[in-house]
């Protein structure tokens, strides 16, 4: 099945959805502060920020509250009723520096050296997104002095050594559990 296929998925879309449901929960926000997490990736006002699986919004809204209107949140997400809600959610929040768009991580369709934040908040590892295709359109999109922040959910070890064993990025710092990596 194709990535559109995959994303339109009734099952998938079906299957996602308890997760949805714990993403948006009052218990999260208070176990796990969206805005001090994001700070942790040292997003800036006026910066073209990349959320790699947006799901339904978490980090979405506070990202472009960061950001401010002279910056642009792309928000995106395989899955089209995330990236529904999402839209829901931005265009009643009047977020006019956000764009939704349902596409596949490891083919952006993004403009090169386009984005100066990727953030990758718990959506690696993933099996769907291999390391090694997952991480060259990353940098691919990243503008020469960008940054990649990856918070990991669950913890995964090998992950931050993977990242920088492929030659890509350099470690820069973790900060608020969130790790920071520069273009090689």
């Amino acid at each position: 099945m194709n990535t559109e296929g995959l994303g339109n998925s009734k099952i998938l879309n079906l299957l996602f959805k308890p997760a949805g449901v714990m993403m948006e929960s009052k218990l999260r926000q208070w176990l796990m502060n969206p805005m001090k997490t994001l700070r942790g990736a040292g997003i800036q006002p006026g910066q073209t920020v990349l959320e790699v699986g947006c799901g339904t919004g978490f980090f979405t809204m506070p990202a472009a509250q960061l950001i401010g209107d002279q910056g642009c949140l792309v928000a995106m997400d395989i899955l089209s009723k995330y990236t529904e809600r999402v839209s829901k959610k931005a265009q009643a929040a009047d977020l006019k520096n956000v764009r939704v768009i349902k596409r596949d991580a490891l083919d952006t369709g993004l403009d090169t050296a386009s984005i100066d934040t990727v953030l990758l908040f718990g959506v690696i590892p993933f099996p769907s997104l291999p390391l090694n295709r997952l991480l060259p359109e990353m940098h691919r999109v990243i503008k020469q002095e960008g940054r990649l922040a990856v918070w990991l959910f669950p913890v995964s070890g090998w992950v931050p050594k993977s990242i920088v064993q492929s030659g890509l990025f350099t470690y820069v710092s973790k900060r608020n559990g969130v790790y920071n990596y520069s273009r090689c």
